[in-house]
């Protein structure tokens, strides 16, 4: 008998069936979201395959022991590399709480909705069940399994942990303002909204970072709307970031023009950078 790796042999075994109706709902869609990054996993192969070894569509289907018309199927169907710069699945946004001027509960800020819906778009888009989390008042949580937190250091101990230990960024408060420091060269960015209150303009930390137990992708504009512009830079160069960082640890600043919530364009600042 298989060891029970993924709790398939627990499932077959339950003998109350709320429970096993539960638990196999719950393993059909981890063996979902894994058939779909086995699929980007094959085609990613095959394109290193391809432009690494020189190897025709017929040669890769030699290879993989598939007919050269299901090779041309995948390039088709399956996803793209850059799926993998987010993890396997599902995925869990975070957006922070926060209290409400005039209001008993606290409130989702308009900018952490926007930049979340924006996200969600984009990821569902790329096949993965997308769910939000939000961070209470205070910011104590935990992060699990694939996480992208759109949570700044002020709103979250948790978020001002995982960038105190950034090798690369130092993402601090200096003479009350917010900044991002170049820990090598000792370059600081700053947002323009900062020296100019009408500005149109933000900044934001863009980085995945270890947290416990894991990892997370972090999102943090010195001001809300720098959030939403590092959201637009990711969804338009998710794709290049993959090229360049892979699914390792890196952290970068983007820059970003809004007129009104709307982002005019963003860029990056700060190029990313893996750790390590």
């Amino acid at each position: 008998m298989p060891a029970d790796d993924d709790g398939f042999e627990t499932v077959r075994r339950e003998r109350d069936p709320r429970r096993q109706g539960r638990r196999a709902t719950e393993l059909l869609a981890t063996y979902q979201q894994r058939t779909i990054e086995l699929a980007r996993l094959r085609r990613e192969a095959m394109r290193r395959l391809q432009e690494d070894e020189g190897l025709s569509y017929a040669a890769v289907a030699a290879e993989f022991g598939l007919s050269k018309g299901r090779i041309g199927q995948i390039t088709q169907s399956a996803p793209p590399a850059e799926r993998g710069l987010f993890g396997v699945g599902p995925i869990t946004v975070a957006v922070p709480l926060r209290p409400g001027q005039g209001r008993a509960l606290p409130v989702i800020a308009s900018e952490d909705a926007l930049a979340y819906e924006r996200l969600a778009e984009y990821l569902r888009d790329l096949l993965f069940p997308v769910e939000q989390h939000r961070i209470p008042v205070g910011g104590d949580w935990r992060p699990a399994g694939d996480v992208i937190a759109v949570c700044g250091p002020k709103s979250s101990p948790v978020s001002a942990a995982a960038l105190a230990a950034d090798p690369v960024l130092d993402y601090r408060e200096r003479d009350g303002r917010w900044v991002i420091v170049d820990r090598e060269t000792g370059e600081t960015y700053a947002s323009p909204l900062d020296d100019d209150p009408l500005s149109t303009c933000d900044i934001a930390y863009l980085g995945r970072l270890p947290v416990p137990g894991g990892s997370m992708l972090l999102i943090a504009g010195v001001h809300a709307l720098g959030s939403v512009g590092a959201v637009d830079y990711l969804v338009g160069h998710a794709a290049e970031l993959y090229r360049r960082v892979g699914d390792r640890p890196f952290s970068m600043v983007t820059a970003s023009r809004h007129d009104g919530e709307r982002v005019d364009g963003s860029e990056a600042l700060c190029p990313p950078r893996p750790h390590g």
